[in-house]
C-alpha cells in the first residue's frame, strides 16, 4: 500500500476504525486537483469500496444525459416542484459557470470517483442523503420569513447580474469546497437551516461510511464535511429518523390562512370606521382587486408571457390570493405552457439556457418557470399594497 504523504494526497486523511482503513478524500466541487487526487487515490489502493457523497437523485443527474428531454413541465407544476426545479437550475447554472471558468465540469470528481470504483472492482455506495429530503427538512425549517427571503434569493440569483470574479478568486476556488461554503454561509444568516443542511448530513455521511463493507474504504466527500464527520466518527446514528420529513409546524398551517384573515379584518376594519354603504364596500373590493391584478399582470409582462396568460394572471389574482391553497403561479404557469408548449428540443437545451437571463426567456419550458415565480411575485407585492390600502382607508 502507498504510503500517504501531505506531498502526494494533500486532502486524504486516513481513519483506523475497527480494524478497518477509511480514507477522506476532502474535494473541491470544481476542481481538477481534486479529480486527480481521488483518481490517484483510488487507483493506488485499490479499495474493497468507494463511497461518493451523493444519493440516487444526484447520481442519476450527473450521469443520466437524456434526464432532461423526460422532463414533463405539466407534472411539474401538479407535483409542485417548480421551485425546487428553479433553484436546482439556478444553482447548478452558478457551478458550471465557475466549472468553465476552472477547466472542469461541476461534479467531476464524484464521477470520477464513481469510474474508478468501476475500474477496480470496487463496490460503490452513494452515501449522501437524498437531496429532496435535505430540501423539504431545510424548508421545513425556515418559517415565514425565511422562505420569502430564500424566494428573493432565488429571483435574485437568476434575473440578477452574472458574478464575475477575479483571476486571483479563481485561482484560490480551485482548491476550495465552494458549494459547502456556500452553503455554511447561508447558514450563518438562516441559523435555523444549519441543522438539516450541514450537521445531518454530516452525520448521515460518516454513517454510511461506516456501514459500508470491506476492509478498506474510499470516500469521496466535499472537504467542508470533513471536520464534521471526523467530529462524528463514532456516534451512533438513527439515518431513518433524520430522513422524515416533519409535519408543517402550527405556523406552517396557520400562514396560509394569514392574507385571507387580513382580508377580512380590513372590510371589517373599513365598515367600522367608514358605515356598511355599497360605496364602502366598492371602494374596499377595488383596493384588493386593482393591486393584486395589476401585480400579477405586470409579473407576467415581465415574463413575456402569452396574451392569454396575462389575462388570466390579472383575472385570478384577487382570488387565488385569497385562497391558502392556489397561487396564482398554479393558473398562469399551466396556461402559458398550453399556449406555447415546450418541445423535446427546448428540455434538451434547459442546462445551457439556464446559466444567462436570455436562455431563461429564450426557452419555453425555462419561461414558464419565469411565469410562475414572476406572477406570484407581482400578486404578493399587490396583496401587500392591497391591504395597506384596506386598513389605510382605501
Amino acid at each position: 500500500m502507498s504510503h500517504i504523504t501531505p506531498t502526494e494526497w494533500p486532502n486524504t486523511t486516513l481513519v483506523e476504525l475497527e480494524g478497518r482503513q477509511i480514507y477522506l478524500v476532502g474535494t473541491a466541487h470544481i476542481s481538477q486537483n481534486s479529480v486527480r487526487e481521488v483518481e490517484a487515490v483510488i487507483s493506488a489502493l485499490r479499495p474493497d469500496t468507494v463511497c461518493v457523497e451523493l444519493c440516487q437523485t444526484r447520481y442519476d443527474a450527473l450521469t443520466d444525459d437524456s434526464r432532461w428531454r423526460k422532463l414533463d413541465i405539466f407534472q411539474v407544476l401538479k407535483q409542485k416542484k417548480a421551485l425546487f426545479l428553479m433553484a436546482n437550475l439556478a444553482l447548478s447554472a452558478y457551478q458550471r459557470r465557475l466549472g468553465e471558468k476552472l477547466g472542469v465540469e461541476p461534479g467531476a470528481e464524484l464521477m470520477a470517483g464513481v469510474r474508478k470504483a468501476s475500474e477496480v472492482g470496487a463496490k460503490l455506495v452513494l452515501a449522501d442523503r437524498d437531496i429532496q429530503i435535505t430540501l423539504k427538512r431545510t424548508w421545513a425549517n425556515l418559517g415565514f420569513w425565511g422562505r420569502n427571503k430564500i424566494l428573493a434569493g432565488l429571483v435574485a440569483g437568476i434575473f440578477g447580474a452574472t458574478e464575475e470574479l477575479s483571476e486571483d478568486e479563481l485561482e484560490k476556488m480551485k482548491d476550495r469546497d465552494t458549494l459547502t461554503e456556500k452553503m455554511k454561509e447561508f447558514a450563518v444568516s438562516h441559523p435555523r437551516v444549519k441543522q438539516p443542511l450541514i450537521d445531518e448530513r454530516d452525520l448521515f455521511l460518516i454513517s454510511s461510511i461506516r456501514e459500508a463493507s470491506g476492509d478498506k474504504i474510499v470516500a469521496v466527500v466535499g472537504a467542508g464535511h470533513v471536520p464534521g464527520m471526523l467530529e462524528h466518527l463514532r456516534t451512533t446514528v438513527d439515518r431513518a429518523a433524520i430522513s422524515v420529513i416533519p409535519p408543517p409546524g402550527l405556523g406552517s398551517r396557520l400562514a396560509p390562512w394569514l392574507v385571507p384573515a387580513l382580508f377580512v379584518g380590513g372590510l371589517i376594519w373599513g365598515i367600522q370606521q367608514r358605515g356598511a354603504t355599497e360605496q364602502t364596500l366598492l371602494e374596499m373590493l377595488l383596493a384588493w382587486v386593482v393591486p393584486t391584478s395589476v401585480g400579477a399582470g405586470l409579473g407576467a409582462i415581465a415574463a413575456l408571457a402569452h396574451p392569454l396568460t396575462i389575462l388570466a394572471s390579472i383575472l385570478s389574482a384577487p382570488l387565488t390570493t385569497l385562497h391558502p391553497a392556489i397561487a396564482v403561479g398554479m393558473i398562469a404557469a399551466p396556461i402559458e405552457a398550453w399556449k406555447r408548449r415546450p418541445t423535446v428540443a427546448d428540455c434538451e437545451r434547459i442546462r445551457d439556457d439556464a446559466e444567462s437571463l436570455g436562455g431563461w426567456y429564450k426557452n419555453p419550458f425555462l419561461r414558464v418557470l419565469v411565469v410562475f415565480i414572476l406572477t406570484n411575485l407581482g400578486a404578493s407585492i399587490g396583496v401587500w399594497v392591497g391591504v395597506g390600502k384596506l386598513f389605510g382607508g382605501g
